[in-house]
């Protein structure tokens, strides 16, 4: 009875492949690509100008983010309040210290609260990695597949800077939305 039970329950899984398109709401990042990772334990956002503050007596993080690939003109600041500190491992080896903050992530149209550890990925293709952690008994994973959701309509809609005139830049700061935890 178990087996059919669990069995029952994997079958009820959307299926995602091994990127997507996916928003973190609480961040006000309407689109995001993010890989799909499942050989790492947390997920990853690419940040940069990370600053540790203290603000009622809580531990919070300023950070910005390029929300688009390959493309640095469309910037977002935010702040969110700190987990941990926690020390991550790279499929290198490498080990650095990352804050690590709660935010919603929303795909294929599901809304629930995750890890993420922030961290520079600018050399990375994706600015986003979501772990296994976050998509444990969520999805089943097709690593023949991409996008199984559906793709933002217009990325120039969502970040009007991406049409800004290259000398008229500008930075958007967006401060972290109240998180409500729908799902976890």
């Amino acid at each position: 009875m178990t087996a059919v039970k669990s069995t029952s329950r994997i079958a009820e899984r959307p299926v995602i492949g091994w990127r997507e398109w996916l928003a973190l709401p609480g961040l006000n990042v309407p689109a995001i690509k993010a890989k799909i990772d499942t050989g790492a334990r947390s997920s990853s956002l690419h940040a940069f100008d990370i600053k540790k503050f203290q603000q009622d007596g809580r531990t919070r993080v300023r950070f910005a983010v390029h929300p688009v690939q390959r493309n640095t003109r469309v910037t977002v600041t935010m702040e969110a309040d700190v987990l941990e500190m926690r020390r991550v491992r790279s499929s290198g080896g490498h080990e650095t210290v990352r804050p690590v903050i709660l935010t919603q992530v929303q795909l294929l149209g599901r809304l629930w609260e995750i890890e993420l550890t922030l961290a520079s990925r600018d050399t990375m293709g994706f600015r986003m990695l979501l772990g296994r952690q976050a998509v444990r008994e969520r999805f089943l994973i097709d690593p023949g597949h991409s996008y199984s959701g559906e793709q933002p309509v217009s990325l120039r809609e969502l970040y009007p800077e991406m049409s800004a005139p290259a000398g008229r830049r500008r930075r958007v700061r967006r401060k972290s939305a109240p998180t409500e935890n729908t799902d976890r």
